[in-house]
């Protein structure tokens, strides 16, 4: 039985057919046209980067930031265990060791002071994931890179419209990637972004999302004629999608705040619970200002929240969590290893539980969320 508030609708302004009828007009539906490049412009003025590749998803962009690393087997990369499968798979596949790393009781983002204890002379890069839109701590990270001369990759999967001391996130790190799946604030069903911030890395990723030739070059007049020069793959986001995802760009300041909106009043509306100790709320710290991605509760444990959870259903309101954590896995235990002690990734992962969040929600929603939380603790 489908839920009255879903817990995610795919936002839509309103002028996304306007945009698709445009491509149908010009027969250009591959992954190099004029929407394309609309959609790679915004991007590199809104992140102030050096160059900015729409890809079919933030786990290609993922997978190009590890070839353009030259991640080899045996290397060490280190990251979170409390990230989407994405965040390890694309170095495992260039035959990485995950090195995992516990994350902030506050944040849910990577410890920053655990980081530098994990590194060994076999590792080649940090992975930090913004989980929320919130920011880690980009200049510890940074610090320690810079001194142990390694790479620094941003998921920012979750954050774009989000900043850290007034830069944006995934432009901090010589890489960053970015989704457009349908559960994010601004979607094309599926797609994402690959954020270059380091410009040695440009032209080979051109390279790398055409396939391995040099295309890219012939197509802006650079050279009469391309080839196969490097290995690469289909790295390119549909001239559709990328006319849908244009629309939700040009409208990303309206759909920024009408989520803020919402996740301030579900801040305002619990925060006398949480003061009571029923639960946890968001914890966004000075530095950083946040996209309003996810609103979540942190319940007492995994037994408290499958209760709560079947209570809000009974309501008609659509709950999740996430995530199952990556060491805990199967495929985790085979391709890497938690450094340290896990303090909170796996504590942090049993209780948390998300609220409906999504463009346009109608207040009589609103309220049929708040009222299904609070009569759970009544």
């Amino acid at each position: 039985m489908p839920y009255t508030i879903p817990f995610n609708k795919p936002p839509v302004v309103g002028t996304e057919m306007q945009y698709l009828q445009l491509v149908f007009h010009d027969d250009k539906f591959s992954g190099d046209g004029p929407f394309n490049k609309r959609c790679q412009t915004w991007l590199q003025r809104r992140l102030q980067s050096n160059r900015v590749l729409t890809t079919p998803s933030c786990t290609a962009a993922l997978e190009m930031c590890a070839l353009l690393l030259d991640i080899q087997p045996g290397d060490e990369v280190i990251m979170p265990s409390y990230t989407f499968v994405s965040t390890a798979n694309a170095f495992v596949l260039r035959g990485a060791k995950i090195i995992f790393v516990d994350i902030r009781q506050d944040t849910l983002n990577i410890d920053e002071t655990l980081i530098e204890g994990a590194i060994t002379d076999k590792t080649r890069a940090i992975v930090v994931v913004h989980y929320a839109g919130v920011a880690c701590e980009m200049d510890a990270i940074m610090t320690v890179a810079e001194k142990h001369d390694l790479y620094v990759v941003e998921d920012a999967a979750q954050a774009l419209m989000a900043d850290y001391k007034g830069r944006a996130l995934g432009s901090i790190g010589h890489l960053g990637t970015f989704s457009f799946h349908e559960t994010k604030n601004y979607s094309c069903g599926e797609g994402g972004a690959l954020v270059i911030n380091d410009s040695r890395f440009v032209e080979r990723a051109e390279i790398l999302q055409e396939k391995g030739t040099n295309r890219s070059a012939f197509i802006d007049g650079r050279i009469d004629k391309y080839s196969w020069v490097d290995i690469g793959s289909s790295f390119l986001l549909s001239e559709l999608q990328a006319a849908f995802l244009m629309a939700q760009l040009d409208a990303a300041e309206k759909i920024t705040q009408d989520r803020l909106k919402t996740w301030n009043y579900y801040f305002s509306e619990f925060e006398n619970f949480a003061k009571q100790g029923k639960f946890a709320l968001p914890d966004i710290p000075k530095q950083c200002n946040h996209n309003a991605h996810i609103f979540h509760l942190r319940l007492k444990d995994s037994e408290q929240r499958r209760e709560f959870m079947r209570h809000c259903s009974e309501k008609g309101v659509g709950t999740v969590f996430h995530y199952v954590p990556l060491h805990s896995s199967e495929a985790g235990q085979r391709f890497g290893t938690f450094y340290g002690e896990d303090e909170f990734t796996t504590t942090e992962s049993d209780r948390i539980v998300r609220l409906p969040l999504y463009y346009s929600m109608s207040e009589s929603e609103l309220e049929r969320v708040v009222d299904a939380v609070i009569s759970f603790y009544k």
